[in-house]
């Protein structure tokens, strides 16, 4: 019978594990590449949708957005409220972003080549925001003529201020504002804080105020309507998930959501 050496057993043993190495170090790699990949397909199978809105929804898009993602898990909104044409500009900048709401149409027909087809979500109207209590006693558009009165306006270009100019110029009535504003919530700020008497905001601006500005209500046949379309954006990276919230919005749990905080049927 052959003699086996210790010394030889040992040397085996080292030469085997040797060899072996290489292949448990190449199976722990691929284990350690799997593992990363399922990490990579979690952070994935998240979604956060930019959506540029108004500054008009500034206050019921937090509340939607919320309601959004309790509904739709694995779906982020993220939103960016400035003026219409703010935001216009920045999609002709190429932003990215997924999804649109102006406060008018005009602005968002502007948009047709960078936009998906749009939707009407919202209406709105315009009130005189003044301070709580109406110290001055505004009752009436031709009111804001009287040049002792501190009046704010949105400026023309932006949906606010156009439609301020229109329904003033339907009564012939020469305002002039001491400063005009970039967005409505700038002009509801001015009031609020005391820097102005009085100012031409959305309805629901005002209501999103209460204890420091009060709405004196313009008549219909003096009034103008504000359409809210919403569109996806064609450079969207989340092309489905920007057209499902789009859609959303024109449903029943959204619109009651526009609904509570003042804004008309679509």
């Amino acid at each position: 019978m052959p003699r086996t050496f210790p010394g030889r057993r040992a040397a085996v043993a080292i030469l085997t594990t040797a060899l072996l190495m290489p292949f448990a170090t190449a199976c722990g790699s691929d284990d350690d590449k799997g593992d990363g990949d399922a990490t990579k397909g979690g952070e994935s199978s998240r979604t956060e949708l930019t959506v540029l809105a108004a500054a008009s929804l500034t206050d019921v898009f937090k509340t939607a957005g919320q309601a959004y993602e309790d509904t739709h898990a694995g779906t982020t909104v993220k939103f960016s409220f400035a003026g219409s044409q703010e935001l216009a500009a920045q999609v002709r900048q190429g932003i990215d972003a997924d999804a649109l709401v102006t406060a008018d149409t005009r602005t968002m027909d502007g948009l047709r080549s960078d936009t998906g087809s749009p939707t009407v979500i919202a209406r709105n109207r315009l009130v005189i925001a003044v301070r709580e209590g109406n110290p001055e006693k505004i009752d009436d558009l031709a009111d804001l003529a009287d040049r002792k009165l501190k009046v704010v306006l949105a400026a023309p270009e932006v949906p606010a201020g156009r439609y301020s100019e229109q329904i003033l110029d339907k009564r012939d009535l020469d305002v002039r504002p001491v400063s005009e504003e970039p967005n409505v919530r700038a002009v509801l700020t001015k009031v609020a804080l005391g820097e102005a008497d009085a100012g031409l905001v959305y309805a629901t601006d005002a209501a999103a105020e209460p204890g420091k500005v009060d709405a004196v209500t313009v008549p219909d046949d003096q009034n103008a309507i504000a359409s809210y379309p919403a569109a996806t954006l064609e450079e969207s990276s989340h092309a489905a998930a920007a057209a499902e919230f789009v859609t959303w919005l024109s449903g029943p749990e959204a619109q009651r959501i526009l609904r509570d905080a003042g804004f008309q049927k679509p």
